[in-house]
C-alpha cells in the first residue's frame, strides 16, 4: 500500500503551522510536505520534525509575490534574477531540513509574452534550477496544475511538462504527478502513471469534484492505491487535499479508501 504524507499547508490548518507537526505525528503520519517553509526558520521547522519523527519529503521553490495571486515565476521572462535567488534560498533550506526534492511552479502566462519565449524562459530556468539542485543531490519536480483552479497556468498537461523536461535534459527533473490536477484536465490517471512512471518523483491526491479526502468524489482511488502497488511505485503520496469538514474528522479515509491499518486512524472531532 502506499506511503502517504500530510501536506501542511491544506491539512490540520484548525492550528498554527508550526503545531501542524505534532498533530501529524500522532494522526499517524510518518512524512510531511508543504508549499513553502520561508516565512519561518529552517531551525524552527527541523526541530517539530526531528521531535515528532517526522521526513520532509517535498517543499516549492520560492513562487513570487503568492497573497497576491501569483503562483510561480518560472516561467516569466522578467524574474530570471529573482528565480535563481529562490533556487539558492530553497537549497539553503533543503540542506537544513533534509528534504530530497524540490518543486517548481510554473507560474502563469503574462499577457502579451509570446509562447516561445515562456517556453524558452521556463527550459532555461529549469535547467539552471536542476544543475544547481544536482549539485546538493537533490531532484527538481515540475507539477502540471488545472486551469479551472488557476487560469492561465502554464503547464497543465502531462505530455507537455515531458516535452518540456525532454528539452531540459536534466536527469535530476521529474514531473509531479497530481492526481486531482490531472483528473480535472486530462483524466486516464492509472494508464498515464504506469506509461510514465519512471519519469514521476512524486504524486499528490485529493478526490474531484471539491478537492476534498479520497472518497468525496468520481475518482476510484482504491483501484489507483492497488494499481500504484501493482506498478511498483515506491515513492510517497502528498495528501493535498481540503478538509470537507476538518482534518481529523476526516481521517478515516486511510482505513475506509486506503486500507491503512489502525496507526492512522480516524479521530473523533475535538
Amino acid at each position: 500500500m502506499p506511503r502517504f504524507a500530510a501536506n501542511l499547508t491544506m491539512l490540520f490548518t484548525e492550528l498554527p503551522f508550526l503545531d501542524r507537526f505534532e498533530h501529524a505525528a500522532k494522526a499517524g503520519f510518518k512524512a510531511v510536505e508543504f508549499l513553502f517553509p520561508y516565512p519561518f526558520s529552517a531551525s524552527d521547522i527541523r526541530q517539530r520534525l526531528d521531535t515528532n519523527g517526522l521526513t520532509l519529503v517535498l517543499h516549492n521553490l520560492p513562487a513570487g509575490n503568492w497573497d497576491a495571486g501569483e503562483r510561480g515565476i518560472a516561467c516569466l521572462p522578467d524574474r530570471t534574477d529573482e528565480f535563481r535567488a529562490g533556487v539558492a534560498q530553497a537549497i539553503t533550506y533543503a540542506k537544513a531540513l533534509g528534504v530530497k526534492q524540490l518543486n517548481c511552479l510554473a507560474g502563469k502566462t503574462p499577457a502579451g509574452v509570446s509562447d516561445a519565449v515562456l517556453r524558452q524562459t521556463f527550459v532555461n530556468n529549469l535547467r539552471y534550477a536542476a544543475a544547481e539542485l544536482k549539485q546538493h543531490s537533490l531532484r527538481l519536480l515540475v507539477e502540471p496544475i488545472n486551469t479551472v483552479d488557476i487560469p492561465g497556468f502554464y503547464l497543465n498537461r502531462t505530455a507537455q511538462a515531458l516535452a518540456i523536461l525532454d528539452e531540459v535534459g536534466a536527469d535530476n527533473a521529474f514531473v509531479q504527478y497530481d492526481i486531482y490536477h490531472a483528473q480535472r484536465m486530462e483524466g486516464e490517471l492509472a494508464a498515464t502513471m504506469q506509461k510514465h512512471l519512471a519519469r514521476i518523483g512524486h504524486i499528490q491526491l485529493a478526490d474531484n469534484p471539491g478537492r476534498n479526502e479520497p472518497g468525496t468524489g468520481e475518482i476510484n482511488y482504491p483501484f489507483l492505491f492497488a494499481h500504484l502497488d501493482r506498478i511498483g511505485y515506491d515513492g510517497w503520496i502528498g495528501c493535498e487535499y481540503k478538509p470537507a469538514t476538518t482534518t481529523d474528522a476526516g481521517l478515516g479515509w486511510l482505513q475506509r479508501v486506503a486500507g491503512q491499518p489502525a496507526n492512522i486512524h480516524e479521530k473523533e472531532p475535538t
